[in-house]
């Protein structure tokens, strides 16, 4: 199975929910051109409100990503986890999973909001952005319009 995955985390706190904060973390790229990635690995970038939205890539195995890939019929299942704890907001139905050919690509997105267990800090907030392709790309891929994009981001408060 050739695929070419990349997540992109960005995490900010309540101070960069509005002004120019708001507007460096929207300004992200939700998107960046993919370095050659041993197979079984995904090229993982993180973009954090500590370093001013700038974002830091490293190479992760496939493995610790929270997506299910699955190849059947010619053709890779995409599918994002969620774990029980992600739960603002919630998600009571999520979309199917997508079916991918050969030479088409995923974005997925997908947001999140947290408070510490016993709710002394302030609240964080993820954005999880998943661009999958499957088969044969070039590095620049996932800089222009997916084939599918799944926009699974809801409000957060």
């Amino acid at each position: 199975m050739e695929t070419t995955v990349q997540w992109i985390r960005t995490s900010w706190t309540k101070q960069s929910r509005g002004g120019g904060a708001a507007a460096r973390r929207n300004a992200a790229p939700v998107g960046f051109t993919v370095p050659y990635v041993t197979p079984s690995f995904a090229h993982v970038v993180r973009v954090h409100e500590r370093d001013g939205f700038e974002p830091h890539a490293v190479e992760e195995e496939l493995r610790k990503v929270d997506v299910q890939l699955r190849e059947a019929d010619g053709r890779l299942r995409v599918l994002p986890r969620v774990q029980p704890l992600f739960a603002i907001p919630p998600r009571p139905r999520r979309p199917p999973a997508v079916r991918l050919a050969s030479g088409q690509w995923v974005r997925w997105q997908l947001n999140h909001r947290f408070s510490s267990a016993a709710g002394v800090q302030d609240w964080s907030y993820w954005l999880d952005t998943f661009n999958i392709a499957y088969g044969p790309v070039g590095a620049d891929v996932f800089l222009s319009e997916p084939t599918v994009h799944v926009d699974e981001r809801g409000p957060l408060r």
